[in-house]
């Protein structure tokens, strides 16, 4: 495995690999992995013949308020990791690296990056868009690997493409739970004991919104109050946003659920913000 802090030098690689034929699977990450991105890269193995792996936590996606000095790091322990897993090359720069003192190009998605979690941090995806498209600009990936549990951000991304008509085939990959239902995230390792405890409410709300709308025809409105019972009666948990979308455009749905839905949670657990989600598939939908 392959450790590259410079641009120079995965750029080097990675045309090196192309020479060789090899097609490229990409996997961006902010480091301090855990085994939801180990299925990340599983996939990327599966589908591509090298592997690349970039560790950078990026600045420009933390608000002003946000945890960005806080974010968990362990660059030894990643690297052990991704070895074991039989990454070819990891892209680890410093922040020097990837921004210019007078860095001043931007790349953002207008309106589904003003949304939902956009809205609750203002700028966040447009530091996404921006670092992901110089990923690809770097690393040059046939495929690019994604969590389902970021929604929002990976329909963020297949957006980016589309409309900047980058060659890069976007993969969504379901979200990998702890043994307790609650998503993997390099966040909670941030989580006192007991918002540990209490977090898990989260999943649990989002499955008692798919039972419910499976088995039966269902209002947006009933599910988002089926979901905040279920939030609320977690002390610990403040709900920062719920909401019920289109699963393909994020449109905000009314009335009864006809067609593919997502609910998407923003809750806080002291300091700490997580996200979840769950794709809905409405009873009138089914064969």
């Amino acid at each position: 495995m392959q450790i590259c802090e410079s641009k120079t030098k995965i750029f080097a690689l990675q045309t090196n690999f192309r020479r060789d034929g090899a097609s490229i699977g990409l996997v961006p990450t902010m480091g301090y992995l855990h085994d939801g991105h180990m299925e990340l890269v599983r996939q990327a193995r599966a589908a591509c013949d090298r592997v690349i792996v970039t560790i950078f936590v990026n600045p420009a996606q933390f608000g002003e308020n946000e945890d960005l000095s806080s974010y968990p790091a362990d660059l030894e322990r990643d690297l052990a990791m991704l070895e074991t897993e039989g990454v070819d090359a990891v892209f680890t720069p410093p922040r020097s690296e990837i921004y210019a003192a007078d860095n001043e190009t931007i790349v953002e998605t207008t309106r589904l990056s003003r949304i939902l979690i956009g809205r609750l941090r203002p700028g966040h995806f447009r530091g996404v868009t921006t670092i992901v498209a110089k990923l690809f600009n770097i690393c040059q990936p046939d495929r690019a690997y994604f969590g389902e549990k970021d929604y929002q951000q990976l329909q963020v991304i297949r957006r980016m493409v589309q409309d900047m008509d980058i060659p890069v085939e976007i993969c969504g990959v379901p979200t990998v739970r702890e043994s307790d239902g609650l998503a993997m995230s390099s966040r909670n390792v941030m989580l006192g004991k007991e918002d540990r405890l209490a977090a898990p409410v989260l999943s649990q709300a989002l499955t008692a919104a798919e039972e419910a709308c499976s088995n039966t025809n269902i209002t947006s409105r009933t599910l988002d109050k089926i979901i905040r019972s279920k939030l609320e009666s977690q002390p610990r948990a403040q709900i920062r946003s719920i909401d019920i979308r289109d699963a393909a455009t994020l449109a905000a749905i009314r009335g009864i659920i006809t067609r593919p839905a997502v609910a998407l949670l923003a809750v806080s657990f002291g300091t700490v913000l997580l996200i979840d989600q769950r794709t809905l598939t409405p009873l009138s939908d089914k064969p």
